[in-house]
Order: structure tokens, then C-alpha cells, then sequence
């Protein structure tokens, strides 16, 4: 199966300059319908998205600009939001403008549905695949899964450890792997838990004695539970400053795998600012049918079937 690559992953590939730099390569790039990437100068006033071709005006006319924009499913946003950005396009003509000069004529729509025929609609629940976020919603993330084409990645899908936006893991544009969770009436659905590693995992990067960081999320009458990685959480005593969003430094008294615990001990709290990294994964593989977040020997079983 091909692979085709969320947006901007192009761009800066020598087999990408080549074509982009050489009008004899722009004609080839036609004739074979390859997928080349630039960047949006201009947006003008119709909504066509001018573009520079190593010397070559070119344009992706409105109605190319995204699958959806013909028939007003999507709407005109998709197209100007991708001024200064880099875009996906096909070339599907040559021609001389008034000034006798060659223009390209691009489109996005047809890169789009190349990679829906040749890719997306391929992937199977259980996919392991690169995306790139896009934008935040207090529901989830939105991600470009190739050429631009968006799934979304539910909040609750996102880590073990449950947050309240997910600004608290990723940041536009941050590069990231996801496993489709479904596909629905052409919609695709992610998942990114998974790929965080089991409980196990997770807790064999600490010790009982240690002193640790990690983030208090929730505050009740009986602990507060503390994020020790995106997939692990233990359960701290009561503590007077304990809030939720804190940052907290932790004594771990004990680590019961059979009952997938941490105790923990709040030693103080800061303020905290989130500063999402990239995220750490467990798994090499590209295919996942069945992950099994809780420890063998555990009371309970925490798993997921794609």
C-alpha cells in the first residue's frame, strides 16, 4: 500500500525541489499525476490560492482547492486558512497567461482524492500511521492523516490519564502516530492511548522510594490522583495545597501491579504551564488487533479491540 504523508512533508525532499525548480519537470510531474508540495503566497479575493513554482506562477483555482469545496460541503475556510502554508497539489495543466508566460494550473482536490484511492480508504481499524495536529477543540484533536485529509482524535482517546484539553499534550503542528479506532460513513476516527505503553511499561520507569514530578488531575475527598506519564496515574494522600492542574513532587511509597496501584505522597506543589512534548510510544510495529493495558497478573483486565 502507498503511504501518502499529512502536509508539508514534502516540501523540503530533494525529489520534491526537482520537480518544483523545472518547468521540463512540471510537465512531467502532469503527465504523471505525481503529488508535489508548496507553498500558498496569496489568497485572492475569488478564493484561488496563488502559489510560486521555482520562477512558475501557478494556481490552484477555488473549486481545486479541497475535496468538498464543489458540491459546498466544505467550506471556503479550508482554503483560506492554507495562505503561507504549505499545500498538496497535482498538475493538471500548463498553460501561457497574458503575458506569455507558462502558469500552472493545481489542484488540491485531486492530490486529496489520489490519496483517499490509494491509501486512506486502504487502512484498516488497528493502523498505526504518522499524522500531523492541526487544531485543538475542547473535544479532541484534529489531525491530518495525508494530504491534508482530517480525522479527529477523541480527548477520551488520547491517554490513560484523563485531561481536560488536549493543549496538555499536543501542539498544533507537532508530528505525532495514531491508530485508526474506526472508519463510519467515510469518517475516520483515531486513537493514540495504545501506542503509550502498557501499565507495566509505564511503572517499570519508577520505584518505590523515589522521589518524582508529576501532575495532580483530580482532587477527592479521599487523595488526589497524580500523573506520573500519560499512561500511569497513582493515587496520593490528602494534601491542604493539592489542585487540580498542579504540578506536584510525589514520594511513591508502593507499586501493586496486581491491582494496577501507585500510593503515593505529595511532598509540595508549583504552579504549572504546559509545555507539550512529543510523545513517547512503545510499539515499533504498523498494525495493532488487540492492546492489553493492564499487567497479566492483574484483578483486572484494561484492554481494547480494534
Amino acid at each position: 500500500m502507498t503511504v501518502f504523508l499529512p502536509e508539508g512533508k514534502l516540501l523540503h525532499t530533494k525529489e520534491n525541489a526537482l520537480y518544483i525548480n523545472s518547468i521540463e519537470k512540471l510537465y512531467q510531474a502532469c503527465a504523471e499525476e505525481k503529488i508535489l508540495e508548496a507553498r500558498v503566497l496569496v489568497c485572492d479575493n475569488q478564493h484561488n490560492l496563488h502559489l510560486n513554482l521555482g520562477g512558475v506562477k501557478a494556481i490552484i483555482p477555488r473549486e481545486e482547492g479541497a475535496i468538498g469545496i464543489k458540491d459546498g460541503t466544505v467550506r471556503d475556510i479550508a482554503v483560506i486558512s492554507r495562505v503561507n502554508r504549505p499545500v498538496c497539489f497535482v498538475v493538471t495543466n500548463i498553460i501561457t497567461d497574458e503575458n506569455g508566460e507558462p502558469l500552472a494550473i493545481l489542484s488540491r482536490e485531486k492530490a486529496q482524492r489520489l490519496c483517499l484511492e490509494h491509501y486512506i480508504n486502504n487502512l484498516r481499524t488497528g493502523d498505526i500511521i504518522d499524522a500531523t495536529v492541526t487544531h485543538l477543540e475542547t473535544f479532541g484533536a484534529f489531525a491530518d492523516i495525508g494530504c491534508g485529509i482530517i480525522a479527529l482524535m477523541p480527548i477520551d482517546t488520547i491517554s490513560v490519564s484523563r485531561i481536560e484539553h488536549p493543549r496538555e499534550r499536543f501542539t498544533p503542528n507537532m508530528d505525532i502516530k495514531a491508530i485508526i479506532k474506526s472508519k463510519e460513513n467515510g469518517r475516520i476516527s483515531l486513537s493514540h492511548k495504545e501506542l503509550l505503553g502498557t501499565w507495566q511499561e509505564n511503572a517499570e520507569l519508577f520505584r518505590a522510594g523515589e522521589t518524582v514530578t508529576g501532575i495532580i488531575r483530580s482532587v477527592e475527598s479521599y487523595g488526589s490522583f497524580v500523573e506520573l506519564t500519560p499512561n500511569l496515574a497513582g493515587l496520593a494522600e490528602s494534601h491542604i495545597d493539592a489542585k487540580e492542574g498542579m504540578q506536584a513532587s510525589v514520594y511513591i511509597k508502593s507499586i501493586i501491579p496486581q491491582k494496577m496501584k501507585i500510593k503515593l505522597i505529595i511532598i509540595d506543589t508549583f504552579e504549572y504551564n504546559y509545555n507539550p512534548r512529543p510523545p513517547k510510544y512503545y510499539i515499533q510495529s504498523c498494525h495493532m488487533d488487540h492492546f492489553v493495558y493492564s499487567p497479566e497478573n492483574s484483578i483486572k483486565t484494561v484492554d481494547t479491540y480494534f
